[in-house]
């Protein structure tokens, strides 16, 4: 197992205290607990079936079935929020990018393609991730559709409740509905305008060229096989992966 596969003493200490404050978990045992998580992140990171989980990193059915305890209990994404109340809100980006759904994610007991976040759009049979990031590109939220969903139908969800001065999104962002809401929070609206406007809007573009760090942001998730195409059944349980691959970025 090579250094990349687990966790530092650094991000472990982290998280476990992030852990101990967490309801509805418990810390009894901290080397099961810490050896639970590195086998969640070797699957994360090397996208193999549960079942290639090495031995060393306990027995792939426990694992996972711990993995979707918690992602029902939303440990994971209880563990991403705790982290995010130190995110920069000077501004913020949004967009969302689509993922490609292997064969075996689907097919999930008792639900539907469009339950679970799966659809076909030109790029196939996949999921869109809806991601809001802070001035720095760190992630703050997520939001899972099929593939075929607009971007622009998760903008307000995942921008309510948050305190910013100014939304930077690409021309698909450019609608009345969320135009008015972001003037009427007093959110300044660095979205380009679309070519097919009667009246062109002015934007900020020295602003927009911050934009970039969501697309990094992307590319930085995308690092991880698990995150890079989709092999969960559960919507949950991917959410559950993107949330625990975003804590890791805040923890480096």
């Amino acid at each position: 197992m090579t250094d990349r596969s687990r966790l530092s003493d650094r991000e472990w200490s982290r998280i476990q205290s992030l852990l101990s404050a967490t309801k509805g978990i418990r810390l009894t045992r901290i080397p099961s607990c810490r050896r639970f998580v590195d086998a969640v992140l070797w699957i994360l990171r090397s996208g193999a079936q549960w079942r290639m989980l090495p031995r060393c990193l306990g027995s792939w059915n426990s694992v996972f079935k711990r993995f979707a305890r918690w992602c029902q209990l939303g440990v994971w994404d209880r563990l991403l929020s705790v982290l995010t109340r130190d995110a920069d809100l000077q501004h913020v980006c949004i967009d969302s990018s689509i993922v490609r759904a292997n064969a075996c994610a689907a097919g999930a007991a008792n639900s539907t393609a469009a339950q679970e976040a799966l659809g076909r759009s030109r790029g196939g049979f996949g999921s869109k991730i809806h991601a809001l990031t802070d001035a720095l590109g760190l992630p703050i939220r997520f939001m899972l559709t099929p593939g075929q969903a607009a971007d622009i139908s998760q903008a307000i969800p995942l921008m309510a409740g948050i305190d910013t001065s100014a939304l930077l999104a690409d021309k698909g962002y450019d609608a009345n509905r969320l135009l008015a809401w972001l003037k009427e929070r007093q959110i300044q609206a660095v979205i380009p305008a679309k070519r097919n406007r009667i009246e062109q809007r002015p934007c900020d573009w020295h602003l927009y060229k911050e934009r970039h760090v969501i697309e990094c942001l992307f590319s930085k998730l995308k690092h991880y096989r698990r995150i890079a195409t989709r092999y969960e059944k559960k919507a949950s349980h991917f959410k559950g992966m993107l949330a625990f691959a975003a804590a890791l970025l805040w923890l480096r």
